[in-house]
């Protein structure tokens, strides 16, 4: 739903205060506005510095793109009406482009299937103006949350990556079965080599990967299976006698 709010932003209460907000949202984040109404912008750049976030403007959608995205967390206030790209076109644009970026709108005109659109393609939050400072606040700090969320996993993911990303086609062949929870024996005759060398193959996916045990092994194949990159590995190769 839109959420109409009315009158002059009240100030942040206690609880969306930089002390009450989490250490991730306080002093290493950036909240990105994006409105072509200058007194917006400085408006919600008094209020935003003011609970300890720093800030990055820009007047058009075009500008923000040539900007590029923000390092380290952020997210992105986003204005819907503006001229020549509008904020819900800039946000598809986004969101197409696989950016994780957060979104909060701000929007001046009550526009419920914009704002139903926006939210099922993941917008934190859709504001009416003028908005309730408590309100915005409280929707950038989710909108950092979950930044910061996503990024621990992309962290993880690549991580996870790294440590297996020096198996060879063979070893990582063997992985999977070991993971699969499938006896030497078996894998030897499912790949058409001998069991001493599956023998030598686990030992060496061990050592490349660092895990200390099958179950850990498991939970490293898992992560890297449930990974964005999973899509763009190639598949294995046919099995082959050496």
């Amino acid at each position: 739903m839109v959420k109409r709010v009315s009158g002059k932003p009240p100030p942040a209460r206690e609880a969306d205060s930089p002390a009450a907000l989490p250490a991730t949202a306080v002093g290493e984040t950036t909240v990105v506005v994006v409105d072509d109404d200058a007194s917006v912008r400085r408006s919600l750049r008094r209020l935003l510095r003011s609970a300890g976030y720093a800030v990055e403007e820009f007047s058009s959608a075009g500008e923000f793109l040539e900007r590029g995205t923000p390092s380290g967390t952020a997210c992105v206030v986003l204005d819907v009406r503006m001229p020549r790209m509008s904020g819900t076109e800039l946000f598809d644009r986004m969101v197409r482009s696989g950016g994780s970026l957060p979104v909060v709108f701000l929007t001046g005109h009550g526009d419920v299937p914009t704002s139903v659109h926006a939210m099922k393609e993941g917008a934190v939050d859709f504001l009416l103006k003028p908005v309730d400072g408590g309100a915005l606040l409280r929707a950038i700090r989710e909108a950092i949350e979950r930044h910061a969320a996503m990024h621990a996993l992309e962290v993880k993911s690549a991580a996870v990556h790294e440590r297996l990303a020096g198996l060879s086609p063979r070893e990582r062949q063997v992985m999977e079965q070991v993971v699969r929870g499938l006896a030497n024996k078996v894998i030897a005759a499912d790949l058409g080599i001998t069991e001493k060398t599956v023998k030598a193959h686990r030992h060496q996916v061990m050592e490349k990967t660092g895990a200390r045990s099958v179950a850990e092994l498991v939970r490293l194949a898992d992560s890297d299976a449930a990974s964005p990159r999973a899509a763009e590995r190639p598949a294995p190769r046919n099995p082959r006698r050496e």
